[in-house]
């Protein structure tokens, strides 16, 4: 294998160090700038565009991540978010293989929203997705996202061919997900897939709110309450359990 491009060019926000719910171990989150999508619940819309300041190389990047490797030990590392990682496939693709050449594992944090000609080559550098499932027919996820669904999927596709462990995570937001039926639909989605590891349902929250009025823009959910969190645990103890009831059957 060709060592890593490290002079290619791309774009990160920042960085956040001693990560620990964004993969195993301690972790390096790197937002990459950037995002096709158009998520009703999103609350980073300042990360939809590129900014001067973003602009960075993988060496640049690298030479960053190398300075937390005593903190990762056996099983943290790096973990690759955005905005859409994958909106940056060459630089993303050369930041993971340049991350493993510094033998720091590498995490994929995604909608699955990209270039699909890039996926195998992406996935090939990934030791773990984090795959956010939003929506699982076509039109409410467009109706969510903006976006068609036909990618998310062709994405997750690829990753199960190429065996990628998968830690799946759903945010609930209420008046949209918040149903035990939904959780069945969800559950019939789910239990097919192989090297599924965790699944986490994650409460809608609206600390990005203020974002909107910062950028002019009025918030898509407004009105729409926080989450409530133990009513989002008791919709994920369901979920898993009846994840694990198909399989039985199956």
């Amino acid at each position: 294998m060709t060592l890593s491009n490290r002079d290619q060019v791309g774009y990160v926000r920042k960085l956040e160090s001693m990560g620990m719910v964004d993969g195993p171990g301690i972790r390096t989150i790197a937002f990459l700038s950037g995002c096709p999508l158009r998520c009703k619940f999103c609350h980073n819309p300042d990360m939809w565009g590129h900014v001067p300041e973003d602009q960075t190389t993988v060496e640049e990047l690298v030479a960053k991540l190398k300075r937390f490797k005593p903190y990762y030990k056996d099983t943290g590392g790096v973990t690759f978010c955005g905005g859409e990682p994958l909106n940056q496939p060459e630089f993303l693709y050369e930041a993971m293989k340049a991350c493993h050449e510094e033998g720091i594992s590498t995490v994929l944090d995604t909608s699955g929203f990209g270039r699909p000609d890039s996926f195998e080559k992406i996935l090939s550098v990934t030791d773990l997705i984090l795959y956010d499932i939003k929506g699982l027919v076509d039109e409410k996820y467009r109706a969510m996202t903006g976006v068609p669904i036909k990618v998310t999927q062709t994405f997750l596709d690829k990753a199960q061919a190429m065996d990628v462990t998968i830690w799946i995570r759903i945010v609930i937001v209420p008046g949209f997900h918040d149903s035990y039926e939904y959780m069945d639909e969800l559950a019939a989605y789910i239990a097919p897939l192989k090297n599924i590891e965790r699944i986490e349902l994650l409460p809608y929250h609206t600390m990005g709110v203020n974002k909107y009025d910062v950028i002019d823009m009025e918030y898509p959910l407004a009105g729409v309450p926080a989450m409530n969190k133990d009513l989002t645990m008791d919709f994920q103890n369901y979920l898993k359990n009846k994840v694990e009831e198909i399989r039985g059957v199956a």
